[in-house]
C-alpha cells in the first residue's frame, strides 16, 4: 500500500479518544519546539522531527513503547551531541537545546499521567523560553497559539465521560487565556521591574549584529545598504529638519594602511573640545536596536550626552558619541542637536597633524594629482571644491555594485573604474585632502530616514548607512564635506532608492519608488511598522524608569514596596473578580420554592426521616403522617399543609396558587421545626 492510500484508510477509521489525544499532544510540543530550532545546532531539528514521527508512528499503528535501555542510549547520545556542539555543559542555549530534545524523547516514554503532565509543563516553561531569541509580536502571538495548543490538550486528556467536540474544547481553552489576561496585565504593570530583560541574562551569548563595522574598506558599507532592517527610530518633538541635514554620526576613522581605514587610537581629551552652535536646536528622542557595540547615534552635531540607565555614555575628541557596555538590547533615550555649527576653528595645524597622516609608497597616482591640484590652487576651499569638480564631471559613477580593486585602491577608482559606492569617495576624498595638506577624517553613521505618517517616528534604516568626509580649514573648523553628493545629489536629497533603483529576479525587474504599486506597498509597511514599534515602546521598553513615571502619575510613586505590594494585591484580586463577574452574573437564580423544599427535607433528614429520590410530595406526605404519630397535631397539620401547598404551586394551575404562598410555605416549614 502506497503511503498516501495509507494516510487516505487512517484518516476514514474513526480515531479513537487515545489516538486523537496524543495527536493533539504531538502538534502542542511542535509548536513549542520550532521557535527554538532556528537558534539551535542544525541536527536538533531532525532529531527532534524524528521523534515526533516515531511517537506519531506508534500510537497510528498501535505499536509498543521503545524499551528503556533504548531510550537511555537515545538520551545519552542527544546529550552528547549538546556538549560537542556547544563544547560547554553551562549556558542558556545548551540548556534550551537539552530541554528541547528532552521534550520530544519524553513522548516515547508516556506511561503514565505523571508523564503527561511533565510533558505539558516542560511545553509551557519552552513556550516562555522562545523570548530569549524574539521578543516581536510575532513571537507573542506565537506563544499565545502553543499556550492555547497545550491547555487543549490537557483538559482534553481530564474528561472521563463524555469529550465535549473539538471546537468547543478550543474554545474552552481561549477563554482560559482571556480571562487570564486582566491578571497578566496587572502583574506586568504592576510588579516591580527589573534593570534589564530577562533575555539578557549572563550566558547568552550575544549573536551577530547587522550594522556599522569598526573599520571601513571598499564593499562593507554597500552590502550593508541591500539591507532594510532598521537601525533606529526617531521621534523629533518639533519639525524635523530637512533631509540634507539628517547626518547621524557614528564611528570617526583616521587611520589608513592603504586599503582600510580604522578609527584612531583611544584618546583622553585633555582641554575642552570647542564648538560653536548656532540657530535652533533639534529635540528628539532615538529609540536604537541592539547592534553589539557601543556606538550611539545623534544628528551632526550633538550638543549633550544621552542618559542611559546603567550604561554612561562618553563623547570622544571626535565628538562620537559612546555606551560604556555594548548596546545588546533596545535602549531609548532623548537628546539635542544643532545642525549649524563651527566645530574646531581655533586650533592650528599642528594640532591636526594626526589626520594628515597617510601611507608611504602607496597610490603614486593618486599622489601625484594631489601635488598636481596643490600646484594649481592656493588655498584648501579651492582645492576641495576641485576634487569636488573632479567627481561630479569627469564620469564618476554611483553604484552598489562596483568593480573590484586591486592593491592600489584610491588609483584603481580615481583612474581606472570610476565607480562606487559612499565609501569609494570619501575614501578617495579624504586622501586626496592629505595628500594636499588638508587634515581630513571619514566620518560613518546614517543619512536621511523615511517619516512614518501613521505614528510619527522616522525609521532610519541600514539601507541608510553612509560615509562621508570632514576637511579641517584654518578659520572654519572641521567642516562636513560629502563627495557622494557631488556624484549623486539624489541620494541626500531623496534615499538611496531615488538614486540607486532597486532591482529584482536578478535584474530583469527594477522597482521605482515612486510608482503607485510601490506606493501602495510602502504604505502597508509603514502600518505594520507602526504597530511593531508601539509594542517596543509600550511594552519591550517598559522599563523601571517608565514604571516608576507610571506610578507617580496614578499617585503611588512615594509608597515603598510594602505598601505597593498590598496594591498588587489588591488589583490583581479585582482584576480576578471583574473576570467572574460576568460568569456569576450569569448563573441561575436559584428557585425559591424549590430552596425552601430543599431545606424542609433536610431537616427532616436530620431527624431520619430521608425522602427517597422517587417520592413525590404526596407520598412523600403519606410516609411521614403514618410514620410521625408521635409528632403533635399541630406539626402534623402544618407538615401536611406545607406539602400539599408545596404540591400546589408546583404542579397545580396558576389560578389555584395563592399570592403569598412563599410566605405561608416559609412559616409552615417553621412550624416543622
Amino acid at each position: 500500500m502506497s503511503p498516501a492510500a495509507w494516510l487516505r484508510t487512517v484518516a476514514s477509521r474513526p480515531m479513537t479518544r487515545d489516538k486523537s489525544n496524543m495527536l493533539l499532544m504531538l502538534a502542542a510540543c511542535t509548536a513549542v519546539i520550532l521557535p527554538h530550532l532556528l537558534h539551535l545546532p542544525w541536527w536538533v531539528a531532525p532529531a527532534c522531527g524524528a521523534a515526533l514521527l516515531w511517537r506519531g508512528w506508534i500510537t497510528f499503528r498501535g505499536l509498543r513503547m521503545p524499551p528503556r535501555t533504548l531510550l537511555l542510549l537515545l538520551s545519552l547520545s542527544c546529550v552528547a551531541g549538546v556538549l560537542l556542539s556547544y563544547r560547554n555543559i553551562f549556558g542558556r542555549d545548551v540548556g534550551l537545546a537539552t530541554l528541547t530534545l528532552m521534550l520530544t524523547l519524553k513522548l516515547l516514554e508516556m506511561h503514565a499521567r505523571r508523564d503527561l503532565y511533565v510533558a505539558l509543563f516542560l511545553g509551557f516553561f519552552l513556550t516562555l523560553a522562545q523570548f530569549f531569541h524574539s521578543q516581536s509580536i510575532g513571537a507573542a502571538a506565537w506563544a499565545l497559539f502553543s499556550i492555547v495548543l497545550i491547555l487543549l490538550t490537557q483538559q482534553s486528556w481530564q474528561y472521563t465521560g463524555a469529550v465535549p467536540p473539538l471546537a468547543t474544547r478550543l474554545r474552552q481553552a481561549a477563554t482560559i487565556v482571556v480571562m487570564a489576561a486582566p491578571l497578566m496585565l496587572v502583574l506586568f504593570v504592576l510588579f516591580p521591574r527589573i534593570q534589564g530583560p530577562l533575555w539578557g541574562m549572563p550566558g547568552g551569548e550575544p549573536g551577530s549584529r547587522t550594522g556599522l563595522s569598526d573599520d571601513m574598506s571598499p564593499g562593507n558599507i554597500a552590502r550593508l545598504a541591500e539591507s532594510d532592517e532598521i537601525a533606529f527610530r526617531v521621534r523629533f518633538t518639533g519639525p524635523p529638519p530637512a533631509r540634507s541635514d539628517l547626518y547621524w554620526r557614528g564611528p570617526v576613522l583616521g587611520v589608513f594602511d592603504g586599503h582600510t581605514w580604522t578609527a584612531p587610537p583611544a584618546r583622553v581629551i585633555h582641554s575642552e573640545v570647542k564648538v560653536s552652535l548656532r540657530g535652533r536646536e533639534t529635540r528628539y528622542e532615538v529609540t536604537l536596536e541592539p547592534h553589539g557595540k557601543p556606538w550611539l547615534f545623534a544628528l551632526d552635531l550633538p550638543r549633550m550626552l544621552p542618559y542611559l540607565p546603567g550604561n554612561p555614555s562618553i563623547a570622544t575628541p571626535e565628538l562620537q558619541l559612546l555606551a560604556s557596555r555594548p548596546i545588546n538590547e533596545r535602549v531609548r533615550y532623548e537628546i539635542g542637536s544643532h545642525t549649524n555649527y563651527t566645530l574646531q576653528a581655533d586650533e592650528s595645524l599642528r594640532m591636526q597633524a594626526m589626520w594628515l597622516q597617510l601611507p608611504a609608497r602607496t597610490n603614486p597616482r593618486a599622489q601625484e594629482l594631489a601635488r598636481t591640484l596643490r600646484e594649481q590652487h592656493a588655498t584648501p576651499s579651492a582645492r576641495i571644491n576641485a576634487v569636488l569638480a573632479m567627481f561630479r564631471e569627469q564620469g564618476f559613477r554611483y553604484t552598489l555594485e562596483p568593480p573590484p580593486l586591486g592593491n592600489e585602491i584610491v588609483d584603481d577608482f580615481l583612474f581606472n573604474t570610476r565607480a562606487g559606492f559612499c565609501e569609494h569617495y570619501a575614501s578617495a576624498f579624504v586622501f586626496l585632502a592629505r595628500a594636499m595638506g588638508i587634515p581630513a577624517r571619514v566620518v560613518t553613521g546614517y543619512q536621511g530616514g523615511e517619516m512614518n505618517q501613521t505614528d510619527g517616528y522616522m525609521a532610519v534604516r541600514q539601507s541608510d548607512a553612509h560615509a562621508w568626509a570632514e576637511a579641517w580649514l584654518e578659520g572654519a573648523g572641521w567642516m562636513r564635506i560629502d563627495p557622494t553628493s557631488a556624484v549623486s545629489p539624489q541620494r541626500v536629497e531623496r534615499s538611496l532608492r531615488s538614486a540607486i533603483p532597486q532591482q529584482v529576479f536578478g535584474g530583469m525587474i527594477t522597482l521605482d519608488e515612486r510608482g503607485p504599486g510601490l506606493s501602495s506597498l510602502r504604505r502597508m509597511r509603514q502600518q505594520w511598522e507602526a504597530v511593531g514599534n508601539a509594542w517596543n515602546q509600550w511594552v519591550l521598553n517598559y522599563s523601571p524608569e517608565k514604571q516608576k513615571q507610571f506610578l507617580d502619575r496614578l499617585g503611588l510613586g512615594m509608597l515603598g514596596w510594602q505598601l505597593l505590594s498590598f496594591v498588587i494585591v489588591g488589583a490583581a484580586a479585582l482584576a480576578v473578580l471583574l473576570v467572574l463577574l460576568p460568569s456569576l452574573l450569569r448563573q441561575r437564580k436559584r428557585d425559591p420554592v424549590q430552596e425552601i423544599y430543599e431545606q424542609f427535607c433536610k431537616r427532616l433528614a436530620r431527624r431520619g426521616q430521608v425522602r427517597a429520590p422517587h417520592e413525590g410530595p404526596r407520598e412523600f406526605a403519606a410516609r411521614l403522617l403514618s410514620a410521625s404519630a408521635a409528632l403533635p397535631g399541630e406539626k402534623k397539620e402544618a407538615l401536611s399543609r406545607f406539602l400539599q401547598l408545596y404540591e400546589t404551586v408546583r404542579y397545580g394551575t396558576p389560578d389555584a396558587i395563592p399570592p403569598s404562598y412563599l410566605s405561608q410555605l416559609k412559616r409552615l416549614s417553621n412550624a416543622c421545626r
